[in-house]
């Protein structure tokens, strides 16, 4: 028995691909597997190749496989572009119909099933997923039984024929690929899984979830790829706890319909990727200045520009630093798991009330799309804070008003509602004094933004650096940020097995910049390691400009569309350490 398996399946965009993973995948995690996957697909509604791999262990796992055990293939591409990756053994499960073949040099089993024959024999071409689910599940050896279970939960919405059918697809497709092979792969048979309860969930919706647990009851947003996902998984769930969604018309109509109501005392949120961020900008700025709170979600993908929507990447890092024109205190946060995207959107809200800033929750395209297997949130863990919400403001004497900007010794003034009695105040985007009336007075200015921008001082979140039983002396420190954390342990997992000791530090709070907690773990090494997907390496840039230590500093940078696989950072690092 084997302990874990790659699979994955190709074929062109809008031919089942999705749904086909979707429902496997769905069936190994009621077994209890832990799973991880990873999409390639296109940035178009229908055509052009596409595959969905599944990586799937008897252990807790949080990254893709370097090579891969079985391909299913719709199409003679899906072989070509996709069967590299197949160890020495593995198996190809392919439709008859193109008459496939395996490139030379290629070592795998070929099992040619009339997958489109089998679907139209029953009544549809539709259903060759299903035939060729059935196929690559057989093999596994693994009960047909809890497949069909996935199917019918599938497909149950469109009645007890298609149900039928479908499940008689799974069976052809099963037993025309166990006549050919004998039975079972046993050389593919998987250990027994935990049988453990687990959530299998993309990160996006565990933002999503997160949000709702945050108490967040309206999210104004525009779709955008990759972060279309939080809006629609909230525009099923938010109605359910007495909340809605708004789809503006834009990004500067979401970010600004965000600032009103959280003003209001909603709590709200919006979601972006890259080109939205950049028309959020001049907002983000009026959130700073007139200290209302503020949560936007940043999936990054590739850039500049439309660059490429469907891809990997994480180089916003700079554009939530330091984009927005002046000086402003906000906060960018950097998720790393499925269970941060879900407690981060907590921390989010918590920190902005707190404070009074804007929060960036920052994630990229791995990290939102990519579906995982995690433990169920303990919701006992979550703790609402709305920071200085004054709600018994002593009345009004003439003209007096409230003092929403007053000058404190944290730097953090008493907020309240509109229409709170005893709270009458001006807001502005302008500079303005103690009570929100504009003003241009030096002194006065010069004592408002020392009051904004250091009411961040003391500010940590929860795991501002994660650090994986730190070694004393490590000849190598691996740094990362976002989705990279699996990879850089599974990494270190064989440079351990080359005698070579490490530690690993992912950086969850990008601004304001964990200084004091991570110069320790900069000291001890030998030889540091950032590594991120972008070109110019803007996490390291960060670290040499708070922490130092440049002259330790060596940067694995990777900017091709693709997230980094576990053999690219163990080569890399090995070299360097």
């Amino acid at each position: 028995m084997i302990s874990q398996l790659s699979w994955k399946i190709g074929g062109q965009q809008g031919e089942g691909v999705e749904s086909t993973d979707r429902i496997f995948s769905t069936a190994l995690n009621r077994l209890g597997y832990y799973l991880y996957g990873y999409r390639h697909f296109s940035s178009r509604i229908k055509g052009g190749h596409t595959n969905n791999k599944i990586r799937i262990s008897t252990k807790p796992i949080r990254a893709i496989s370097d090579d891969l055990d079985i391909l299913v293939a719709f199409d003679q591409e899906s072989i070509d572009l996709n069967s590299a990756e197949l160890r020495k053994g593995g198996v190809i499960v392919a439709d008859a119909k193109f008459n496939p073949t395996i490139p030379d040099g290629i070592d795998a089993r070929l099992f040619a099933v009339p997958i489109t024959k089998m679907a139209e024999e029953l009544g549809t071409s539709l259903m060759k997923n299903m035939v060729a689910s059935g196929a690559s599940w057989a093999l596994l050896g693994l009960p047909l039984e809890v497949f069909n279970k996935a199917v019918e939960e599938e497909f149950g919405r469109k009645g007890p024929a298609i149900v039928e059918k479908n499940i008689e697809a799974v069976k052809r497709g099963a037993e025309f690929v166990l006549e050919q092979a004998g039975g079972p792969l046993d050389e593919f048979k998987l250990g027994e899984a935990d049988g453990e309860q687990k959530l299998f969930m993309i990160g996006n919706e565990a933002i999503g979830l997160g949000s709702i647990a945050a108490g967040c009851r309206l999210m104004s947003a525009y779709p955008i790829t990759p972060a279309s996902e939080i809006m629609e998984y909230l525009i099923k769930k938010l109605p359910k706890f007495g909340g809605t969604v708004v789809q503006t018309e834009d990004e500067i109509a979401a970010v600004t319909m965000a600032i009103g109501a959280n003003y209001a005392g909603v709590r709200t949120m919006t979601a972006s990727a890259g080109p939205g961020l950049s028309l959020m900008m001049e907002a983000i700025g009026l959130a700073g200045m007139t200290e209302t709170p503020l949560v936007i979600v940043n999936t990054q993908r590739g850039g500049p520009s439309t660059g490429l929507p469907t891809k990997q990447e994480q180089s916003d890092l700079n554009a939530m630093v330091y984009g927005t024109h002046g000086e402003i205190p906000k906060v960018v946060i950097a998720p790393a798991s499925i269970e941060d995207c879900f407690y981060d959107m907590i921390e989010a809200f918590n920190v902005s009330e707190q404070y009074q800033v804007p929060v960036i929750v920052m994630t990229d395209l791995q990290l939102s799309l990519g579906k995982q297997s995690c433990d169920p949130f303990d919701y006992s863990k979550v703790q609402i804070s709305r920071g200085k919400l004054v709600t018994d403001a002593p009345a009004l004497e003439g003209p007096e008003l409230f003092k929403r900007y007053e000058l404190t010794e944290d730097g953090i003034s008493p907020r309240i509602l509109p229409g709170e009695k005893g709270g009458l105040h001006h807001v502005t985007g302008v500079e303005h004094d103690e009570v929100g009336r504009p003003s241009e007075n030096a002194m006065n200015r010069q004592r408002m933004m020392d009051k904004r921008l250091n009411k961040l001082n003391d500010l940590s979140i929860r795991d501002a650096i994660r650090v994986d039983a730190p070694n004393e002396t490590p000849d190598l420190l691996i740094i990362g940020m976002g989705s990279t954390g699996g990879t850089i342990d599974a990494a270190r997992t064989m440079l351990g097995q080359d005698g070579v000791t490490s530690n690993h530090i992912t950086i969850r709070q990008i601004h304001p910049f964990p200084t004091a907690a991570l110069t320790p773990y900069l000291e001890k090494a030998k030889k540091v390691v950032v590594i991120e997907n972008n070109a110019t390496a803007q996490l390291a840039g960060q670290i040499k400009m708070y922490a130092g230590y440049a002259d330790k500093i060596e940067s694995l940078l990777k900017y091709d569309g693709n997230p980094f696989l576990p053999l690219e950072v163990y080569k890399a690092s090995k070299e360097l350490s």
